[in-house]
Protein backbone atom coordinates (compact mmCIF):
# COMPACT_ATOMS: atom_id res chain seq x y z
CA UNK A 1 0.00 0.00 0.00
CA UNK A 2 2.85 2.06 0.84
CA UNK A 3 4.69 1.60 -2.26
CA UNK A 4 1.66 2.09 -4.09
CA UNK A 5 1.00 5.40 -2.92
CA UNK A 6 5.17 6.36 -4.07
CA UNK A 7 4.45 5.15 -7.05
CA UNK A 8 1.24 7.00 -8.07
CA UNK A 9 2.21 10.49 -6.37
CA UNK A 10 1.29 13.15 -8.41
CA UNK A 11 -0.64 11.02 -10.67
CA UNK A 12 -3.67 11.26 -8.89
CA UNK A 13 -5.38 13.84 -7.08
CA UNK A 14 -5.48 14.22 -3.41
CA UNK A 15 -9.34 14.88 -2.77
CA UNK A 16 -10.67 16.75 -0.63
CA UNK A 17 -12.32 15.26 3.02
CA UNK A 18 -15.19 17.34 3.69
CA UNK A 19 -16.81 17.67 6.91
CA UNK A 20 -20.68 17.60 6.02
CA UNK A 21 -23.85 18.72 7.88
CA UNK A 22 -25.63 15.19 8.30
CA UNK A 23 -27.69 14.25 11.15
CA UNK A 24 -26.03 12.74 14.38
CA UNK A 25 -22.77 13.17 14.93
CA UNK A 26 -19.81 14.74 12.65
CA UNK A 27 -19.44 12.96 9.67
CA UNK A 28 -16.63 13.36 6.39
CA UNK A 29 -17.06 13.03 2.51
CA UNK A 30 -14.30 11.50 1.05
CA UNK A 31 -14.43 13.17 -2.52
CA UNK A 32 -13.74 10.79 -4.93
CA UNK A 33 -16.18 12.01 -7.32
CA UNK A 34 -13.23 14.77 -7.87
CA UNK A 35 -10.51 12.72 -8.76
CA UNK A 36 -9.41 12.91 -12.29
CA UNK A 37 -11.22 10.88 -14.76
CA UNK A 38 -14.03 11.04 -12.18
CA UNK A 39 -13.97 8.31 -10.01
CA UNK A 40 -11.03 6.58 -7.59
CA UNK A 41 -11.20 4.26 -10.63
CA UNK A 42 -7.51 6.17 -11.76
CA UNK A 43 -6.00 4.96 -8.16
CA UNK A 44 -5.34 1.27 -9.05
CA UNK A 45 -5.23 1.23 -13.16
CA UNK A 46 -2.17 3.69 -12.15
CA UNK A 47 -0.62 1.59 -9.45
CA UNK A 48 -0.96 -1.57 -12.21
CA UNK A 49 -0.24 0.24 -15.71
CA UNK A 50 3.24 1.32 -13.94
CA UNK A 51 4.60 -2.02 -13.27
CA UNK A 52 3.67 -3.17 -16.76
CA UNK A 53 7.30 -4.29 -18.57
CA UNK A 54 8.08 -2.57 -21.35
CA UNK A 55 7.45 -5.55 -23.82
CA UNK A 56 4.14 -5.56 -22.10
CA UNK A 57 3.30 -1.66 -22.48
CA UNK A 58 4.45 -2.79 -26.29
CA UNK A 59 1.78 -4.92 -26.34
CA UNK A 60 -1.36 -2.84 -24.83
CA UNK A 61 -3.81 -3.48 -21.86
CA UNK A 62 -6.78 -4.29 -22.32
CA UNK A 63 -10.05 -3.95 -19.40
CA UNK A 64 -13.39 -4.45 -18.71
CA UNK A 65 -15.36 -1.81 -17.23
CA UNK A 66 -19.02 0.00 -17.75
CA UNK A 67 -16.83 3.30 -17.84
CA UNK A 68 -14.88 4.27 -14.64
CA UNK A 69 -12.18 1.35 -14.53
CA UNK A 70 -12.50 2.14 -18.10
CA UNK A 71 -11.71 5.77 -17.92
CA UNK A 72 -9.08 5.15 -15.34
CA UNK A 73 -7.00 2.66 -17.37
CA UNK A 74 -7.61 5.21 -20.37
CA UNK A 75 -6.05 7.64 -19.40
CA UNK A 76 -3.08 5.62 -17.30
CA UNK A 77 -2.62 3.94 -20.88
CA UNK A 78 -2.59 7.37 -22.72
CA UNK A 79 0.17 8.52 -20.13
CA UNK A 80 2.54 5.75 -20.25
CA UNK A 81 2.35 5.61 -24.07
CA UNK A 82 0.39 2.33 -24.33
CA UNK A 83 -2.55 1.21 -26.54
CA UNK A 84 -5.57 0.02 -24.30
CA UNK A 85 -9.03 -1.97 -25.34
CA UNK A 86 -11.40 -1.11 -23.22
CA UNK A 87 -14.58 -4.12 -23.17
CA UNK A 88 -17.69 -2.27 -22.48
CA UNK A 89 -21.55 -2.90 -21.96
CA UNK A 90 -23.55 -1.55 -24.90
CA UNK A 91 -25.56 0.22 -22.42
CA UNK A 92 -23.03 2.28 -20.73
CA UNK A 93 -23.88 5.96 -19.61
CA UNK A 94 -23.07 7.98 -22.67
CA UNK A 95 -20.94 10.74 -20.59
CA UNK A 96 -18.58 7.07 -19.61
CA UNK A 97 -18.10 5.83 -23.52
CA UNK A 98 -17.27 9.49 -24.54
CA UNK A 99 -14.86 10.05 -21.34
CA UNK A 100 -12.87 6.58 -22.55
CA UNK A 101 -13.16 7.70 -26.15
CA UNK A 102 -11.76 10.74 -25.60
CA UNK A 103 -8.11 9.30 -23.99
CA UNK A 104 -7.79 7.37 -26.75
CA UNK A 105 -8.66 3.79 -25.75
CA UNK A 106 -10.48 1.47 -28.56
CA UNK A 107 -13.50 0.54 -27.12
CA UNK A 108 -15.33 -3.00 -27.68
CA UNK A 109 -19.13 -3.15 -26.39
CA UNK A 110 -21.14 -6.14 -25.49
CA UNK A 111 -24.45 -7.27 -23.47
CA UNK A 112 -24.07 -7.41 -20.15
CA UNK A 113 -27.18 -9.58 -19.83
CA UNK A 114 -25.88 -12.54 -22.39
CA UNK A 115 -22.17 -12.04 -23.14
CA UNK A 116 -19.24 -12.66 -20.69
CA UNK A 117 -16.61 -9.36 -20.56
CA UNK A 118 -14.52 -11.55 -19.06
CA UNK A 119 -14.38 -13.78 -21.86
CA UNK A 120 -14.07 -10.88 -24.57
CA UNK A 121 -11.42 -9.63 -22.18
CA UNK A 122 -9.85 -13.31 -22.95
CA UNK A 123 -10.05 -13.58 -26.32
CA UNK A 124 -8.31 -10.05 -27.22
CA UNK A 125 -5.69 -10.64 -24.96
CA UNK A 126 -4.69 -14.48 -26.86
CA UNK A 127 -5.00 -12.21 -30.23
CA UNK A 128 -2.91 -9.13 -29.53
CA UNK A 129 -0.98 -10.40 -26.55
CA UNK A 130 -2.41 -6.88 -24.42
CA UNK A 131 -2.12 -7.52 -20.80
CA UNK A 132 -5.93 -8.13 -18.92
CA UNK A 133 -6.46 -5.01 -16.22
CA UNK A 134 -8.99 -6.30 -14.15
CA UNK A 135 -11.14 -3.85 -12.03
CA UNK A 136 -10.80 -5.37 -8.95
CA UNK A 137 -9.44 -8.88 -9.05
CA UNK A 138 -5.65 -7.52 -8.70
CA UNK A 139 -3.53 -7.33 -5.71
CA UNK A 140 -1.84 -3.76 -7.27
CA UNK A 141 -5.58 -2.21 -8.14
CA UNK A 142 -6.96 -3.28 -4.56
CA UNK A 143 -3.08 -1.49 -3.36
CA UNK A 144 -3.49 1.33 -5.52
CA UNK A 145 -7.47 1.79 -4.18
CA UNK A 146 -6.35 1.78 -0.84
CA UNK A 147 -4.21 5.07 -1.58
CA UNK A 148 -7.60 6.48 -0.79
CA UNK A 149 -7.80 4.94 2.76
CA UNK A 150 -4.01 6.60 3.54
CA UNK A 151 -5.38 9.85 2.30
CA UNK A 152 -8.29 9.90 4.64
CA UNK A 153 -6.17 8.85 7.82
CA UNK A 154 -3.72 11.86 6.87
CA UNK A 155 -6.43 14.04 5.89
CA UNK A 156 -8.15 13.80 9.36
CA UNK A 157 -5.22 14.03 11.63
CA UNK A 158 -4.31 17.17 10.17
CA UNK A 159 -7.27 19.00 10.65
CA UNK A 160 -6.59 17.37 14.85
CA UNK A 161 -9.26 14.03 14.25
CA UNK A 162 -8.89 10.83 15.63
CA UNK A 163 -9.25 8.03 12.96
CA UNK A 164 -12.20 7.33 11.15
CA UNK A 165 -14.18 4.54 13.07
CA UNK A 166 -16.41 3.67 10.61
CA UNK A 167 -16.30 4.10 7.23
CA UNK A 168 -18.92 3.25 4.33
CA UNK A 169 -17.90 2.96 1.24
CA UNK A 170 -19.82 2.18 -1.85
CA UNK A 171 -19.07 -1.95 -3.89
CA UNK A 172 -19.33 -3.22 -6.66
CA UNK A 173 -16.45 -5.94 -7.16
CA UNK A 174 -15.32 -5.05 -3.71
CA UNK A 175 -11.72 -3.39 -5.01
CA UNK A 176 -11.95 0.27 -3.50
CA UNK A 177 -13.26 -1.35 -0.20
CA UNK A 178 -10.90 -3.74 0.05
CA UNK A 179 -7.77 -1.34 -0.11
CA UNK A 180 -9.12 0.93 2.34
CA UNK A 181 -10.07 -1.82 4.52
CA UNK A 182 -6.37 -2.73 4.66
CA UNK A 183 -5.51 0.85 4.88
CA UNK A 184 -7.86 1.77 7.69
CA UNK A 185 -7.21 -1.86 9.54
CA UNK A 186 -8.81 -0.01 13.10
CA UNK A 187 -12.36 1.74 11.06
CA UNK A 188 -15.34 -0.87 11.20
CA UNK A 189 -15.80 -1.12 7.26
CA UNK A 190 -19.47 -0.77 5.69
CA UNK A 191 -20.31 -1.62 2.21
CA UNK A 192 -23.19 -0.66 0.42
CA UNK A 193 -24.38 -2.19 -3.22
CA UNK A 194 -27.46 -1.46 -4.85
CA UNK A 195 -30.75 -3.61 -4.36
CA UNK A 196 -30.73 -7.04 -5.89
CA UNK A 197 -26.76 -6.31 -6.80
CA UNK A 198 -25.71 -6.94 -3.62
CA UNK A 199 -23.83 -10.20 -4.76
CA UNK A 200 -21.38 -9.39 -1.78
CA UNK A 201 -23.94 -9.02 0.79
CA UNK A 202 -24.92 -12.41 0.02
CA UNK A 203 -21.37 -13.98 -0.34
CA UNK A 204 -20.66 -12.72 3.52
CA UNK A 205 -24.07 -14.05 4.26
CA UNK A 206 -23.42 -17.67 3.28
CA UNK A 207 -19.19 -17.94 3.44
CA UNK A 208 -19.11 -18.81 0.04
CA UNK A 209 -18.84 -16.28 -3.48
CA UNK A 210 -22.40 -15.87 -4.79
CA UNK A 211 -23.52 -14.40 -8.21
CA UNK A 212 -25.53 -11.34 -9.11
CA UNK A 213 -28.89 -13.42 -10.44
CA UNK A 214 -29.42 -13.69 -13.58
CA UNK A 215 -32.78 -11.70 -12.90
CA UNK A 216 -31.59 -8.80 -11.18
CA UNK A 217 -33.30 -5.76 -11.68
CA UNK A 218 -32.68 -2.75 -13.32
CA UNK A 219 -30.51 0.08 -10.82
CA UNK A 220 -29.53 4.23 -11.83
CA UNK A 221 -26.41 2.59 -10.25
CA UNK A 222 -24.16 1.00 -13.59
CA UNK A 223 -21.12 1.76 -11.39
CA UNK A 224 -21.51 -0.95 -9.29
CA UNK A 225 -23.18 -3.77 -11.51
CA UNK A 226 -20.20 -5.95 -10.95
CA UNK A 227 -22.31 -10.21 -12.00
CA UNK A 228 -19.54 -11.79 -9.26
CA UNK A 229 -16.98 -10.61 -6.93
CA UNK A 230 -13.40 -12.65 -6.46
CA UNK A 231 -11.61 -14.29 -3.60
CA UNK A 232 -9.18 -11.59 -3.28
CA UNK A 233 -12.14 -8.80 -2.28
CA UNK A 234 -14.59 -11.11 -1.00
CA UNK A 235 -11.94 -12.89 1.26
CA UNK A 236 -10.57 -9.66 2.57
CA UNK A 237 -13.83 -8.32 3.71
CA UNK A 238 -14.76 -11.09 4.43
CA UNK A 239 -11.70 -11.62 7.23
CA UNK A 240 -12.29 -7.75 8.37
CA UNK A 241 -15.90 -8.33 8.95
CA UNK A 242 -17.19 -6.17 7.08
CA UNK A 243 -21.39 -5.07 7.21
CA UNK A 244 -22.68 -4.88 4.11
CA UNK A 245 -26.36 -3.08 3.16
CA UNK A 246 -28.20 -2.24 -0.02
CA UNK A 247 -30.09 0.89 -1.42
CA UNK A 248 -32.75 1.62 -3.68
CA UNK A 249 -32.86 3.87 -6.82
CA UNK A 250 -34.74 6.09 -4.51
CA UNK A 251 -32.83 6.31 -2.23
CA UNK A 252 -29.94 6.94 -4.00
CA UNK A 253 -31.56 9.84 -5.71
CA UNK A 254 -31.97 11.54 -2.43
CA UNK A 255 -28.05 10.86 -2.26
CA UNK A 256 -27.29 12.24 -5.30
CA UNK A 257 -29.52 15.60 -4.44
CA UNK A 258 -28.11 15.54 -0.96
CA UNK A 259 -24.45 15.89 -2.38
CA UNK A 260 -25.49 18.74 -4.84
CA UNK A 261 -27.88 20.55 -2.70
CA UNK A 262 -25.74 20.77 0.24
CA UNK A 263 -21.86 20.52 -1.05
CA UNK A 264 -22.64 21.54 -4.59
CA UNK A 265 -20.76 17.94 -5.87
CA UNK A 266 -22.44 16.22 -8.59
CA UNK A 267 -22.39 12.41 -7.64
CA UNK A 268 -23.13 9.65 -10.25
CA UNK A 269 -25.85 7.41 -8.48
CA UNK A 270 -23.29 4.44 -8.04
CA UNK A 271 -20.96 6.83 -6.04
CA UNK A 272 -23.90 7.82 -4.22
CA UNK A 273 -24.41 4.44 -2.78
CA UNK A 274 -22.75 5.10 0.73
CA UNK A 275 -24.15 8.37 1.63
CA UNK A 276 -27.43 7.16 0.57
CA UNK A 277 -27.68 4.14 3.10
CA UNK A 278 -26.64 6.98 6.07
CA UNK A 279 -29.18 9.17 4.53
CA UNK A 280 -32.06 6.34 4.72
CA UNK A 281 -30.73 5.42 8.20
CA UNK A 282 -29.37 1.65 7.41
CA UNK A 283 -26.32 3.43 9.11
CA UNK A 284 -25.85 5.28 11.88
CA UNK A 285 -23.69 8.11 12.20
CA UNK A 286 -20.71 7.67 15.00
CA UNK A 287 -17.98 10.24 15.52
CA UNK A 288 -15.57 10.05 12.86
CA UNK A 289 -17.67 8.34 10.42
CA UNK A 290 -16.56 8.64 6.78
CA UNK A 291 -18.62 8.34 3.53
CA UNK A 292 -17.05 7.57 0.22
CA UNK A 293 -18.51 9.05 -2.77
CA UNK A 294 -16.30 7.33 -5.23
CA UNK A 295 -17.69 8.44 -8.41
CA UNK A 296 -18.95 11.92 -10.36
CA UNK A 297 -19.30 10.53 -13.92
CA UNK A 298 -23.32 10.64 -14.00
CA UNK A 299 -25.33 11.42 -17.22
CA UNK A 300 -25.96 15.46 -17.59
CA UNK A 301 -29.94 14.51 -18.70
CA UNK A 302 -30.56 12.00 -15.65
CA UNK A 303 -28.48 14.32 -12.76
CA UNK A 304 -30.72 17.27 -13.47
CA UNK A 305 -33.97 15.09 -13.74
CA UNK A 306 -32.56 13.45 -10.17
CA UNK A 307 -31.57 17.04 -8.41
CA UNK A 308 -34.89 18.70 -10.09
CA UNK A 309 -36.93 16.05 -8.34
Amino acid sequence: MLAARDRIDGLVERTPLIGSDLPGEKTWLKCECLQTGGAFKLRGATNRLLQLTSEERRRGVVAFSSGNHARGVAIAARRIGTPAVIVMPADAPRVKIDGTRAEGAEIVFYDRRTESREEIAGRISAQTGAVVVPSFDDPAIVAGQGTAGLEILDQLAEVGEAPPSRIVIPCGGGGLATGIALACPDAEIVIVEPAGWDDMARSLAVGEIVPVPADAPPTLCDALQTPRVCELTYGILRDREARALSVSDAEVESAVRFAFERHELVVEPGGSAALAALLAGKVETAPGTVIVLSGGNVDPALHARIVAA
